[in-house]
């Protein structure tokens, strides 16, 4: 019998726009893999998420980016509804979207990551916490939003409403260098893809726009950094406990790697680095995403 599968998409946060792209890739493919494929945009409304998957579903592909999508706020709610869900369960989203927690995990595993300070809005606003060049993060976004390089030169916050990504900031030491990034399937690193961009980092519209960065698959790095980044990418993976598909992004300072973060719902865009590592792998677009919706499960 056809399984039916509904793609979650859009949602209520800074990244509905990505989001909303990676659905329609997410639901083609579906589609076209033999999936009975219908599509949720819940926006910012629980209750009406909830009608729509009434009945319900024989799994959900979580498309949503950012929070409430994939912080563990929508998983908490396909738990208690027992649909099966793709990508990684509650607790793992939760703490990867969590900087700080997740970098605690990655040092605990032995990945080694920037020195970072957990300050308020107010205090960033009284002058530099870290030497310059330092990186400001909001705690809980992805896809670069509400990242800024503070480099010599840089004018300082004037005050805490200069801020608007939360009443907390993480102040991250810059690791120069290249930016290097690995996706997982499973227990398998697929592969090291070097990105560059000449908008200074990797940010929002460098990852989505149309020519905002090259993708160099794969990495131009020494076999010994390579096979590096595809094990540090795993180690990372099992220490937040995911499932399914992830990305580890990494700087690359010399012959150091340096770990930024672990995407646990990578984009499904045109532009995005998960279906183009599993193309290299040699795993078509529609492999993947039927793949991914047979690990589909909820917590239990």
């Amino acid at each position: 019998m056809m399984k039916s599968v509904a793609v979650l998409m859009g949602g209520a946060s800074a990244e509905r726009e990505v989001s909303l792209v990676s659905g329609a890739a997410v639901a083609k493919g579906l589609a076209g893999a033999g999936y009975r494929v219908s599509t949720i945009d819940p926006g910012g409304d629980v209750a009406a998420l909830i009608a729509a998957l009434a009945p319900a579903p024989d799994a959900v592909f979580n498309a949503l980016h950012g929070r409430y999508g994939e912080d563990g706020c929508v998983q908490g709610i396909l738990n208690m509804l027992r649909i099966p869900y793709t990508h990684s369960g509650l607790l793992a989203s939760a703490l990867a979207m969590h900087k700080a927690m997740a970098k605690q995990l990655f040092a605990d595993a032995g990945i080694a990551c920037a020195e970072h300070r957990i300050v308020s809005a107010a205090e960033l606003a009284k002058g530099d916490i870290l030497p310059r060049p330092y990186v400001l993060k909001p705690l809980n976004e992805g896809s670069s939003v509400g990242v800024r390089i503070v480099r010599p030169g840089d004018p300082v916050l004037t005050s805490a409403d200069d801020w608007a990504a939360g009443a907390e900031v993480m102040v991250e030491r810059f690791i120069p260098g290249r930016e290097l990034t690995v996706a997982v399937m499973g227990d398998r690193a697929l592969a090291v893809t070097e990105i560059a961009t000449d908008r200074g980092f990797y940010d929002y519209d460098a990852k989505y726009a149309a020519g905002g960065s090259t993708h160099v698959i794969p990495a131009q790095v020494a076999a010994k950094v390579y096979d590096q980044a595809m094990a540090l990418a795993v180690a990372a993976h099992q220490a937040l406990g995911c499932r399914g598909v992830s990305r580890a992004d990494f700087r690359l300072d010399g012959d150091r790697l340096f770990i930024l973060e672990v995407n646990t719902q990578p984009g499904m865009t045109p532009t995005s680095l998960l279906p183009e590592q599993a193309a290299h792998a040699g795993i078509p677009f529609q492999e993947l995403v039927s793949w991914i919706v047979e690990q589909a499960e909820y917590d239990r």
